[in-house]
C-alpha cells in the first residue's frame, strides 16, 4: 500500500532542521498544499486570490491610517503576513514582519475604477504579500462614479478560507476605528498567535492523516473510479475580444431553511450535462469542512475540497445525489491530493483537474466593511479570470441568488450560458424574481 501523503508531509516537515530557520517556518494545511500545486502546474503561474471590493464617497478613506489597521491584523494574524516557500521539498509558510501594500489605481481615461482594478488583479504577483489593499478613481469627473472610490481587500487564497471573510472585514474596520498599528501588538502577542497558528494546523494535519485510512482512501478509489475530466485545458478555444470570462444571474425565492446543499450539487449535475454531453461521470469540486477539534479559532485555509462525481447519465435520479452527498461528507477530511491519488489508483483517468465548483455562502454572513464613520458599499467585479471551466456560487437568504461565471477560453458563451439555465431549471421553483 503507498504511504500516507499527509504522514510523508509530516515526517519532512519534522525533519526539517531545528535551528533559527526552521523555527521560522510554519507547516501547509492539505488545502494550503493544493493551491500552492495548483500554483506550480499554471502554465502562468497564477495564484487563487480571494478579492472583496467597497466603494466609499471619495475622500473618505484614510490611505495611511487603513494600511496601520491592515498592518495591525497582519501582526496579529500569522497566515496574514506568511509567504510559501519550499525548504527541502517540503512546502512551508515563512513568516514575515507585518508590511501589508496600499496601492493606489488611477483609471486610464475612460476606464471606470471597477475596470481599473480589474486589470491590476490580472497581474497579481504570486511572490508578494498575502494580504494586500488597492484604492481605485477615476481621473474623469464627468462619470457617474467619479464621487466613489473603490477599496479592494484582496487575499491569496493561502492565507483565508470562506469563514473567515467577514471576521476579517470586522477585524479590519475595528483596526480603523481604534486606530491600531502593527506597534500595538507585543512580541508576547505575536509569539503566542505563533504557536496558535502552528498549533491549529498540526492538529488539522493530524485530523488529514486520519482521515487518509485504508478504508477511506478504498472509499474514495470506488466513488470517483468512474470518474474522468471532460472540459479542454484552459487556452483551448482562442481568447475571445473583451473579458476573459463570462458570467450570468438568478435570483429565486428561496424555501423556509434555504435549498439543501445536495439538491444545489444536484443542478450542478445538470449543467454538467448540458456541457460535456449525458452519460460522463465529472468532477465537481466544493469546499467544506472547519477548524480541528481542540484548536483556536485562527485565521488561515481550513476548508477542504470534496469531490463529487457529477454521473450526467439519464437514468441517476436526484436521491442518488443526495445520499452519495452525505456518505461523501463523512470522509470529507480525506484530503484532496490523496482523493486524487486514490482514483487514480482504482484505475481511473482523471488528473486532478476539476470541471466545476459549487460554492455556498449565507447572506447574513456578507459583512460590510466600516471605516470611521462611513460604510463602504460591497460592489461587485465581473470578468475576472476564474480557476475552473465554471463556477457556480449561491448565496443563501430570503432569496437565492445565483452566479455562475466560466473561462472563455474554455468554454464558448452560448454553451455555458446553455448550462446555467438548465442548472437553474432543474431547481425546485418556477420563474426568476430577478
Amino acid at each position: 500500500m503507498l504511504p500516507v501523503i499527509t504522514g510523508q508531509y509530516l515526517a519532512r516537515y519534522q525533519r526539517l532542521d531545528a535551528g533559527a530557520s526552521a523555527a521560522a517556518l510554519l507547516p501547509a494545511t492539505g488545502a494550503q498544499r493544493r493551491f500552492l500545486l495548483f500554483r506550480s502546474l499554471d502554465p502562468a503561474g497564477r495564484a487563487d486570490i480571494v478579492p472583496l471590493f467597497f466603494a466609499f464617497p471619495r475622500g473618505t478613506v484614510d490611505p495611511a491610517r487603513l494600511r496601520d489597521a491592515a498592518n495591525h491584523l497582519a501582526a496579529r494574524h500569522p497566515v496574514l503576513r506568511s509567504r510559501p516557500c519550499v525548504v527541502r521539498a517540503t512546502p512551508v509558510l515563512r513568516p514575515e514582519p507585518a508590511d501589508v501594500p496600499l496601492e493606489h489605481v488611477a483609471a486610464s481615461p475612460g476606464e471606470s475604477a471597477e475596470e481599473a482594478l480589474r486589470r491590476t488583479l490580472m497581474y497579481w504577483a504570486p511572490q508578494g504579500p498575502p494580504l494586500r489593499l488597492f484604492l481605485a478613481h477615476t481621473t474623469d469627473h464627468d462619470t457617474a462614479t467619479a464621487s466613489e472610490e473603490v477599496l479592494a481587500v484582496v487575499l491569496d487564497h493561502i492565507a483565508c478560507d470562506g469563514r473567515s471573510l467577514a471576521r476579517i472585514v470586522e477585524a479590519l474596520g475595528a483596526a480603523y476605528r481604534d486606530r491600531r498599528s502593527a506597534d500595538d501588538v507585543s512580541p508576547a502577542d505575536v509569539a503566542a498567535a505563533l504557536a496558535e497558528y502552528e498549533d491549529a494546523v498540526r492538529r488539522q494535519l493530524g485530523a488529514e492523516d486520519r482521515a487518509s485510512s485504508p478504508e477511506a482512501l478504498a472509499y474514495w478509489g470506488e466513488r470517483l473510479r468512474a470518474v474522468h475530466g471532460q472540459a479542454p485545458p484552459p487556452g483551448t478555444r482562442p481568447v475571445p475580444a473583451g473579458l476573459p470570462s463570462g458570467s450570468a444571474e438568478f435570483t429565486l425565492a428561496s424555501p423556509v431553511g434555504g435549498v439543501p446543499f445536495p439538491v444545489l450539487l444536484d443542478a450542478c449535475r445538470a449543467a454538467a450535462s448540458a456541457l460535456y454531453g449525458v452519460g460522463p461521470v465529472v468532477p465537481i469540486g466544493y469546499p467544506w469542512g472547519g477548524r480541528p477539534a481542540g484548536a483556536a479559532d485562527v485565521l488561515g485555509c481550513f476548508l477542504n475540497t470534496v469531490v463529487f462525481p457529477a454521473d450526467t447519465s439519464a437514468e441517476a435520479p436526484p436521491e442518488v445525489t443526495a445520499t452519495g452527498c452525505w456518505d461523501d461528507l463523512d470522509r470529507a477530511d480525506t484530503p484532496f491530493d490523496e482523493v486524487v491519488r486514490a482514483a487514480r489508483a482504482s484505475g481511473s483517468t482523471w488528473s486532478g483537474r476539476l470541471d466545476g465548483l459549487l460554492t455556498v455562502d449565507e447572506a447574513r454572513d456578507r459583512t460590510p466593511l466600516r471605516l470611521g464613520s462611513t460604510t463602504g458599499r460591497e460592489v461587485h467585479i465581473g470578468g475576472r479570470q476564474v480557476r475552473a471551466p465554471f463556477a457556480v456560487s449561491a448565496t443563501q437568504g430570503p432569496e437565492l441568488y445565483l452566479r455562475m461565471v466560466w473561462d472563455r477560453t474554455v468554454l464558448a458563451d452560448g454553451a455555458a450560458e446553455e448550462a446555467f439555465a438548465a442548472l437553474c431549471g432543474a431547481l425546485p421553483s418556477g420563474a426568476p424574481l430577478r
